[in-house]
């Protein structure tokens, strides 16, 4: 028997996931969690195979499914975490896998796709959608258009309206640490401004 944590924050979602694993006969729900803290508790208190972990949720919460992810990943006895969300971007996708993620599906999957991937991760094995696959694959091969995880980071607080004095402050960093990673993006990008930079990073998919 799989047995499975689901962390979402829609109560719907979870009714959903629910009744659909109650179907498999090798599938068991042993808790819910409607924020990224239940999450980890959950999968301390129950000892999951899986936790199934949504990246985004509500503004109850001030931590994220990947820093839920990068927590439970921690624990003495680790369950794998699969990702189950509404959103594909490269920062959304890295930050998940660099937490440790071992599989990351989008929420219109078939329901078919979604119990298989349950099964592979509880097995160890990587359970990725396959258009999630592909934007990795694209990664690998283009790498002199891939930004770090820090420098998708430095972006994401430049496109949220944030000086460079602002984002050193967040980041813990000097303001010259900012302008450098700041340089490289522009490079990687080939603009020259951080506007267009923005826009280029969501013409990529690589912000939202």
């Amino acid at each position: 028997m799989i047995r499975l944590v689901i962390a979402d924050d829609h109560p719907i979602v979870r009714a959903g996931l629910r009744a659909l694993f109650d179907l498999e006969p090798d599938l068991e729900v042993v808790a819910e969690a409607e924020t990224p803290e239940e999450a980890v508790r959950a999968a301390e208190r129950e000892n999951p195979d899986v936790v199934l972990m949504d990246l985004q949720f509500g503004a109850r919460s001030t931590s994220t499914g990947a820093d839920a992810t990068r927590s439970i990943r921690a624990l003495d006895a680790p369950p794998y975490v699969l990702v189950l969300t509404n959103y594909d971007s490269d920062a959304d996708i890295l930050g998940a896998v660099e937490a440790g993620a071992s599989g990351y599906l989008l929420k219109d999957a078939p329901p078919a796709e979604l119990t298989a991937a349950v099964r592979a991760a509880a097995a160890g094995e990587s359970a990725l959608a396959p258009v999630i696959a592909s934007r990795l694959l694209d990664r690998m091969r283009a790498p002199q258009v891939s930004l770090s995880s820090r420098e998708i980071e430095v972006l994401e607080l430049v496109a949220a309206g944030l000086s460079n004095t602002d984002v050193a402050g967040r980041l813990f960093v000097s303001e010259t640490t900012v302008k450098s990673h700041l340089a490289h993006i522009f490079s990687k990008l080939d603009v020259a401004s951080r506007t267009a930079a923005v826009s280029e990073a969501r013409r990529r998919g690589i912000l939202r």
